[in-house]
This record gives C-alpha cells, sequence and structure tokens, in this order.
C-alpha cells in the first residue's frame, strides 16, 4: 500500500492556501519507508500538520534547484540536527553534490548525522535507476525545464501470490515452507521439487510518477507509461501558456496521461493567478476523465 500526501500544490510564490511543492510518499511494506520528493519552503511546518514524522525521511528527491522546491531543506536539516537525529539522509537531484553541500555550509552547526548527495543525470532521454530496495526501485529521467530537472518514477517490484487451487492439484497444504519457496524461487517438499511458478502467480507492483517543473515532452510520456499515478505540473491553463513559461498546462498534462495510459492523473503545481481551479479540471477531463486538481495536504491511497 502507498500513500501520497501533498504538502504543497502551488508554483512560485505561495499563496494563503498553497504551499510551496512537497509530496510525502508512504510505502507499506515489510517495514514503511518514507520517501519526501521536493521540499520548498515551509515543509517541515506542512508535515507537523499532516501528522507526518519528519525524523521518518531516509531519502529525498529533488526535481531541480529553484528555491520553491528545494528551500525547505535548510530549516528541515537543521530541526534533524536539533532533534539528535543519528541515521543517514540520502538526497538524490541533479547537481545534488553541488547544491547539498552549499546548504550544509549554510549557518553555524555542526551536523551529527550523515547527508549523502546523490547526483542524477539531468541530459538526454534514458531512464535511470537510482534507487533500489527489496521492494522497490525508483528511477529519474530528464525533463524539460529553465535548469536542470528531472521527473521520478517510484516503482514496487512484482510480488509472488500463492495460488491455492494450484497447491492443491499437486496435493501441497500451506505453511512456512512457502516463505522459503518465494525467497529460493524452488524447494524440495516433503519429497517434490516445486518452482515457485508452479504454485503462485506473479502480480504487478504500482507505480507513481512525479514530473516536478516541465513542459510536455516524450520523457515524462517515457516514464509514465502504465502508472498507477502521474503526478504532473499543471502549473497554467491553455489559453494562459506561452513558449516561455517552460511548464505544462491541464490540458497538455491530459494527454500525456492518456497516451501513456496511466490510470489516474493530479495535476499540482497551480500558479496563485487562478483562485477558481475549477477550470482546470474541466480542460483536463475533456481529455482525460481520471484527472483531480491537488491541493495542501491531500491524500490518495494505492493499493
Amino acid at each position: 500500500m502507498i500513500d501520497v500526501t501533498f504538502l504543497g500544490t502551488v508554483s512560485g510564490i505561495p499563496t494563503r492556501d498553497r504551499n510551496h511543492p512537497a509530496i510525502i510518499l508512504e510505502y507499506y511494506g515489510e517495514q514503511k519507508d518514507t520517501l519526501l520528493f521536493d521540499c520548498g519552503e515551509g515543509t517541515q511546518r506542512q508535515m507537523l500538520t499532516a501528522g507526518i514524522s519528519f525524523m521518518d525521511i531516509d531519502k529525498v528527491f529533488i526535481t531541480h534547484w529553484h528555491a520553491d522546491h528545494f528551500a525547505g531543506l535548510i530549516p528541515l536539516i537543521q530541526t534533524m540536527n536539533l532533534e539528535k537525529r543519528k541515521k543517514p539522509l540520502q538526497i538524490f537531484g541533479p547537481e545534488a553534490e553541488r547544491f547539498v553541500s552549499d546548504i550544509v555550509d549554510l549557518g553555524y552547526f555542526g551536523l551529527r548525522f550523515e547527508i549523502e548527495a546523490i547526483n542524477i543525470p539531468f541530459e538526454g532521454a534514458a531512464e535511470t535507476k537510482v534507487l533500489e530496495t527489496e521492494e522497490y526501485e525508483v528511477y529519474s529521467i530528464p525533463v524539460l525545464h529553465t535548469v536542470p530537472a528531472v521527473a521520478y518514477a517510484f516503482v514496487e517490484k512484482g510480488k509472488w501470490n500463492i495460488d491455492l487451487q494450484k497447491l492443491k492439484k499437486l496435493g501441497l497444504e500451506r505453511g512456512e515452507w512457502l516463505k522459503k519457496l518465494k525467497t529460493e524461487h524452488k524447494v524440495t517438499h516433503k519429497g517434490k521439487t516445486v518452482k515457485l511458478e508452479q504454485v503462485a502467480d506473479m502480480t504487478s507492483g504500482l507505480k507513481v510518477v512525479y514530473t516536478g517543473d516541465t513542459k510536455p515532452c516524450d520523457t515524462v510520456k517515457k516514464i509514465s507509461e502504465n502508472a498507477d499515478l502521474l503526478i504532473h505540473d499543471g502549473t497554467f491553463l491553455e489559453e494562459d501558456i506561452t513558449e516561455k513559461a517552460h511548464h505544462a498546462d491541464a490540458k497538455a498534462a491530459a494527454k500525456i496521461a492518456k497516451q501513456a495510459k496511466v490510470k489516474q492523473l493530479i495535476l499540482t503545481h497551480l500558479s496563485r493567478r487562478y483562485k477558481d481551479v475549477k477550470p482546470f479540471e474541466e480542460e483536463a477531463r475533456k481529455v482525460f476523465e481520471n484527472t483531480k486538481i491537488a491541493y495542501d495536504f491531500m491524500k490518495i491511497t494505492l493499493k
């Protein structure tokens, strides 16, 4: 299961109702992992309001180094330090080593914990696996913005589910031996050699994509293919978009969602000029029906 919480959903300048970009992804596997995607100003206070512990975050993924997407790292790191954090923190992003080094050097404080900055490729059109655990992987891909920028895909690994009917046909019963079978894929049980595929079916894992700031581009479509959830930059309405904007409009994002065959689209990073977001939903749904408009503290659960 995955919970996605939107902590900030505005572009550029915050409003009373919308904070700078930040998204929390909580993955409930064998153990719970809390991942932060972008970290705009005020993120740690948004987390307090949302009831999410910033001390649970082990990995931060920055899409690009515009202040509205990273400025919240400065107070967040210092608060972690004041709370006597010991475990390491990984920060991923294009040119991460350069910018994280600058952030750590700001102010007079000595870190009690290690920060690992991990550079993410931002040129070309290839997907890069930037993280792998036993249960999921995270990929990045370059996108089109005014500075080096990437999109990220969280991909849960497929899981084997035991089919009781297949077990029964082989004259076998459920038991602890199945845990070993899932790990080793082949075991000898009660004198029989059993392969995992004989008694189980593979189910695809969940996939969540976050674009950060980007114009519509083929790389977003590529990394978003068959995603359960696509979180896309939807800064403007079509009538307001310009070549210099380097952002997407609601209709263009919807076209990407349709072409990539995603299950659900959520538009975020809305310009403060819009007091009423209903036109965004109407414009996008003409192209892709299952579209929602993000708001601060919106929570989506995927199973």
